[in-house]
């Protein structure tokens, strides 16, 4: 029955999304350590049966919470890119985003803290490879094909600079200053501007 097999295709949905939602809070509010999988399907209003149709174990769900994280933040630095013209604005600006995207706690716990720890630096770098260091080394590419950057192999470039952007993350996360963000932000535009060479239109800092 098409009708029927829609009406579960939709109930699966809901119950899969409804983990993601709860999980994603309970990770962030206290952390993958202390939460159970008791606790997630509690607090989604679902079975452990109706979990593991899903997610094999608590770090499945955990892992599927994370690309949902990098998926919400690549977002947001890519629209942020788009409201610039210019490809070198479109960097600045995209870097920008990142380190204020990346100061909500529960992305700073979920994408920069658990995320390596969880699921080990290899698949956590790999991760982070397909979401936003893909995009980071496109517009670097980009930008040393059209003078605007030195010439120079592209990869150690892109993983200098995301590694640099992550531990900015790391750093805003620990701080109780709400000054350190404008400082950060101020720093990763002077680094920025260092790589330039070229004309690129207009400058974004701060």
């Amino acid at each position: 029955m098409p009708q029927e097999q829609g009406t579960r295709a939709r109930q699966r949905d809901k119950t899969r999304q409804a983990l993601l939602h709860e999980g994603r809070r309970l990770f962030a509010e206290v952390g993958y350590g202390a939460v159970s999988l008791a606790e997630i399907v509690t607090a989604a209003g679902v079975t452990k049966g109706a979990l593991y149709h899903h997610f094999d174990s608590k770090t499945a769900l955990f892992r599927a919470v994370l690309r949902n994280v990098q998926e919400e933040v690549g977002a947001r630095v890519a629209d942020a890119a788009g409201t610039r013209d210019d490809p070198w604005d479109q960097l600045v600006t995209g870097c920008q985003e990142f380190i204020t995207a990346t100061t909500a706690p529960d992305i700073q716990r979920i994408m920069l803290v658990d995320g390596p720890a969880v699921l080990g630096w290899t698949e956590w770098r790999a991760m982070d490879e397909a979401s936003s260091a893909r995009h980071l080394t496109e517009a670097l590419a980009g930008l040393v094909a059209d003078g605007v950057i030195a010439a120079q192999p592209v990869a150690p470039l892109a993983h200098l600079l995301s590694g640099a952007m992550n531990e900015a993350a790391l750093w805003l996360a620990a701080s109780t200053d709400p000054a350190d963000l404008t400082d950060t932000r101020a720093a990763l535009g002077r680094l920025l501007d260092a790589l330039r060479v070229g004309p690129a239109g207009g400058s974004v800092s701060g």
